[in-house]
């Protein structure tokens, strides 16, 4: 493929060791040579979506995560799941990427979801509220990447040394490419 790919990838939890930042690290490092994967590295410091903060000029965090989105050709979220639901950073950076209403940084923007969970249904909750709300937020969800990993299931082992799983990533990321319209 002549031409590159770059992918910006959202990690729902904050935590510098969680599962799901191991993840988006096996994202990065199994994507193609065209492909980037980078890990934004700025949610915890996003305020909280408040229409009365959306005016310039913007917050330096804000402005970043939306030149960020803009940029990229498609979004990676990483999210595990709290509560039954996604974490609020992932909401977060949903919701000012929705802005301005019809012309955010999501519109039209290749999504995919994946995630890793204590539970024993691997996050499919908090993937699919992600879906659903990036979906209304005017992002592209790429309904064909499900990559739910039970981290009870992982027995201590890091994702990286779990063939089945650096599997589902490397194909996760190779859907994401192919709804960008590239191919790897």
């Amino acid at each position: 493929m002549s031409e590159s790919v770059k992918i910006v990838a959202l990690v729902g939890s904050l935590r510098a060791e969680s599962i799901n930042r191991k993840v988006a690290e096996l994202a990065a490092a199994g994507a193609p040579e065209s492909v980037s994967v980078e890990i934004y590295e700025g949610l915890a410091t996003v305020p909280f979506y408040n229409e009365d903060l959306d005016v310039e000029p913007l917050d330096p965090a804000v402005d970043a995560l939306r030149t960020t989105l803009a940029d990229a050709d498609a979004v990676l979220i990483v999210t595990p799941e709290y509560n039954g639901t996604i974490p609020a950073v992932v909401k977060n950076a949903i919701d000012w990427g929705s802005r301005p209403y019809g012309n955010g940084s999501l519109k039209d923007k290749p999504v995919a979801v994946i995630g890793a969970s204590l539970g024993r249904y691997a996050g499919k909750w908090s993937q699919e509220d992600a879906r659903k709300s990036v979906g209304i937020a005017g992002g592209k969800v790429v309904d064909s990447v499900e990559v739910g990993i039970a981290t009870s299931e992982l027995n201590g082992r890091p994702v990286s040394e779990v063939p089945e799983l650096v599997e589902q990533v490397r194909s996760a990321v190779a859907d994401l490419v192919g709804a960008v319209g590239a191919t790897v």
